[in-house]
């Protein structure tokens, strides 16, 4: 059955949206840049880091079902694999950033990354040790290292899958597998270096060897979110997958969730305790940036509403089998990452540099278009790609123990 048999088509719908929020947004971007600020930029970049998580957890999840052999994980695996389309498309979206870094590499202060200004970085001690790393054609080499290998990934196993569809030759399976070993390895190390590269280096100061894993975390949490909604989006009111997504399928998704919202904590809080118990003024500061003003009320929700309440919400049975309660923490969970991104990214815009004052709280415009136009492109790959396709893998060698699995 294809999945999009007798349903309407959004996707062009949600295209036309997309360009139409991201143009709004690159409008900002160019606003903010011609008058000095880069809020507009950061703002969009926030976005990007946001669905880019997402993608990037999907992608790891799908090798991790391949690599373990995993039966009841194939029905909701399809989803996953529409969900990593995105990634050609996001590599675009990171476009006009480099542009305008590149364009203006020298003449300004760097507009987002301070250390494109090597000018202005010349004498400065800790840059001159990182110089190394944080070289522009480096840079760029990098950005298409990570988006060429992620788009290979996704590729090759999206053919996989879809290709076993039409001859149901268990030669596809162990092709998967063959790619995951080696994908998970590249995309581990990518995923690292994306958000040291995009999100650490906009504080080019810092020192932290844990921001990876924590990068890592925060998206398999955000991908293990997006799959539930998107799971049971299609189960609802006998949707194409009712009786198909069952809620074994949901405990499990849940069991998992739970397990990564540990470990986000557990990363989360050693990175704060190694960073203050050395107290290095070269680490430290970038936690008292975030104990100023509103960024403690955002740092006091991260640990109470993003791990405290939603650890305690997956403990029960209950709320892991039931579609209203994982409906409303997945939009939980994916509403703190977001706050968890604001809270990463935005204060690295410091407004005093001498004396680490950061950058306030706050939600602005562009943030809003950036958020629509980069989710409306994201959902016309996702539509673009479940239309064109099987509702199910239907000739997986492991699909009979997927349809039949009743969970706990």
């Amino acid at each position: 059955m294809v999945a999009s048999q007798g349903r309407k088509d959004w996707s062009g719908i949600a295209l036309a949206a997309g360009i139409l929020f991201l143009a709004l947004s690159f409008l900002g971007i160019w606003l903010g840049f011609a008058r000095g600020d880069a809020r507009p930029a950061y703002g969009v970049l926030i976005m990007f880091s946001f669905y880019l998580s997402i993608g990037l957890g999907m992608l790891l999840l799908i090798m991790l079902h391949h690599l373990f052999g995993a039966g009841w994980s194939v029905i909701p695996r399809r989803q996953l694999e529409h969900g990593i389309t995105i990634f050609p498309w996001l590599g675009l979206v990171f476009v006009p950033f480099l542009l305008i870094s590149y364009l203006t590499a020298g003449e300004d202060q760097g507009f987002i990354w301070k250390w494109f200004n090597e000018t202005a970085v010349a004498d400065d001690v800790l840059y001159q040790k990182k110089k190394w790393w944080l070289g522009e054609t480096f840079f760029l080499i990098r950005y298409f290292i990570y988006f060429g290998g992620w788009i290979l990934i996704a590729s090759k196993l999206r053919r996989c899958s879809l290709q076993q569809d039409v001859d149901g030759d268990p030669k596809w399976s162990r092709a998967g597998a063959k790619w995951s070993a080696f994908g998970i390895i590249f995309t581990a190390l990518t995923l690292s270096g994306a958000s040291i590269d995009w999100i650490k280096a906009l504080e080019f100061h810092w020192f932290s060897t844990m921001y990876g894993v924590w990068f890592f975390s925060a998206a398999m949490r955000a991908a293990l979110a997006v799959t539930v909604l998107s799971c049971l989006c299609q189960v609802y009111k006998n949707g194409p997958l009712s009786g198909l997504f069952k809620t074994g399928h949901l405990y499990d998704l849940g069991c998992i969730q739970l397990a990564f919202t540990v470990f986000w904590a557990y990363i989360s809080f050693s990175q704060y305790f190694l960073i203050y118990n050395a107290n290095i003024p070269e680490e430290t500061f970038w936690y008292v940036m975030r104990e100023q003003g509103a960024w403690w009320g955002v740092s006091m929700g991260l640990i109470f509403g993003h791990f405290l309440f939603s650890f305690l919400f997956l403990l029960f049975y209950s709320n892991k089998v039931k579609a209203g309660p994982m409906i409303f923490i997945s939009v939980w969970v994916l509403f703190w990452h977001l706050a968890d991104l604001y809270f990463n990214i935005l204060p690295s815009k410091r407004l005093d540099y001498d004396l680490y004052i950061a950058y306030p709280f706050s939600i602005t415009l562009w943030d809003v278009t950036a958020f629509l136009g980069i989710g409306a492109i994201c959902a016309w790959s996702y539509l673009r790609s479940w239309k064109g396709s099987q509702l199910i893998p239907i000739r997986d060698p492991r699909i009979t123990e997927s349809l039949q699995h009743h969970g706990r």
